[in-house]
């Protein structure tokens, strides 16, 4: 079992939470990716599964390829906008991708941790600082800079003359098109949390964010005002480490239904159309998320094994376990066949959406995959590696 997020509490009277990086052993999980600190109990825990024999249902190529630079304990989304990619990495490298081939390439002129975010005019990126840096898209030539709360690590979401940004003290701050606050939303937070590096949400018209506790909230764009909030999953045990039940991952919509999945909590699914009221509640534990299409709800848990669940009910539909403890991200859908999820050694698994059979594996450059694949047009896949290799693949 195994979570890359990182335990941190929040200091009375602090703006900036100070990190307290804990890598303890509880009774049901072993807190992993502690920043700067090495892992007593990763030599005696159980090891990854094996990469098991298959019969390729399916071929997977590359159909192009490029180096932005390494992540470092960052994580990198690249953001698509029609023809253009945008990616970043720990560095301040930036560029625009169109067809694999560079458009620009430009350096922030500081170390960055989180990106992308764009909306085909602007690409804005994030440090632990807490600044916010928007370039042209264009030409990749600086607009304005920006301060938040704390550090900044989930990518900004860029909408609609809109960049609102998440810090890592679950404050949510939305800058115009100068970078000037237009709104800020902020909540308690317990005393411990996991630090989260999930995108933001547009969900009709609302933007969905999950924070400690259990809460999956849906903002309004237009001011901050919550319309709605939803318990995902309430803490419960006699410590306050046993009592984390945070929502680390992005929510999921189809239509009108949304799930979101709590680590030491549950998989839960809200009907949007009423004001966010629950329609079911599942036991379930992850920290990397789900992914959902109009039939079922496709869950990572903490051990890497993936369910496919209703997404009516809740009911189970098929579980893959032949890939435990390989650290997996979320199961992305990514055509009506396949889900593609990366795990700890830089493989891409393809992963029958129908049986929970695996279909194909590709190995990208070794380096663990956190970012959450990306569907492209065509049934095609967007990854980026920790090590900072940006990968267009191809299912056939």
């Amino acid at each position: 079992m195994q979570t890359s997020a990182l335990i941190r509490p929040q200091y009375p009277g602090s703006r900036r939470s100070r990190l307290f990086a804990v890598c303890a052993l509880s009774a049901c999980a072993l807190l992993s990716g502690c920043s700067g600190l090495s892992n007593p109990f990763a030599s005696k825990g159980p090891k990854p599964a094996a990469l098991p024999a298959i019969q390729n249902a399916a071929e997977v190529s590359v159909d192009w390829d490029y180096s932005i630079g390494k992540a470092g304990e960052a994580v990198f989304y690249p953001a698509v906008v029609g023809e253009a990619i945008f990616v970043a990495a720990a560095d301040g490298s930036i560029a625009r991708l169109e067809n694999g081939v560079q458009q620009w390439r430009v350096k922030a002129g500081k170390p960055l941790s989180a990106g992308v975010g764009s909306d085909g005019a602007r690409v804005v990126v994030g440090t632990r600082q807490g600044e916010v840096l928007a370039f042209s898209a264009r030409d990749g030539s600086p607009l304005w800079q920006a301060k938040v709360s704390s550090e900044v690590l989930a990518p900004p979401l860029v909408d609609d003359e809109l960049t609102i940004v998440r810090s890592g003290d679950n404050h949510i701050e939305a800058l115009d098109a100068e970078g000037k606050r237009k709104w800020f939303y902020q909540r308690p937070s317990p005393s411990l949390s996991l630090r989260s590096t999930a995108p933001l949400v547009v969900a009709d018209q609302f933007i969905l964010s999950g924070f400690p506790g259990g809460k999956l909230v849906a903002l309004s764009a237009q001011n901050g005002a919550p319309v709605w909030e939803g318990t995902v999953a309430l803490p419960k045990g006699a410590t306050e480490l046993e009592r984390v039940a945070d929502v680390v991952s992005p929510p999921a919509a189809a239509g009108p239904v949304g799930c979101a999945v709590a680590y030491q909590g549950r998989v839960t699914c809200f009907d949007f159309a009423q004001s966010g009221n629950t329609l079911w509640s599942r036991e379930m534990s992850s920290s990397v998320g789900l992914s959902v299409d109009t039939r079922s709800v496709y869950v990572t848990d903490d051990d890497s094994a993936v369910h496919a669940l209703d997404i009516s009910t809740g009911s189970s539909r098929w579980k893959m376990d032949r890939l435990l403890r390989r650290q997996l991200t979320a199961p992305q859908v990514t055509s009506a066949e396949y889900l593609a999820a990366g795990d700890l050694e830089g493989y891409v698994h393809l992963i029958d959406k129908n049986t929970g059979a695996l279909a194909a594996r590709f190995k990208t450059d070794g380096t663990p995959i956190r970012a959450i694949p990306q569907r492209l047009p065509g049934g095609k896949i967007l990854v980026q590696t920790q090590g900072g290799r940006v990968y267009v693949l191809d299912v056939r």
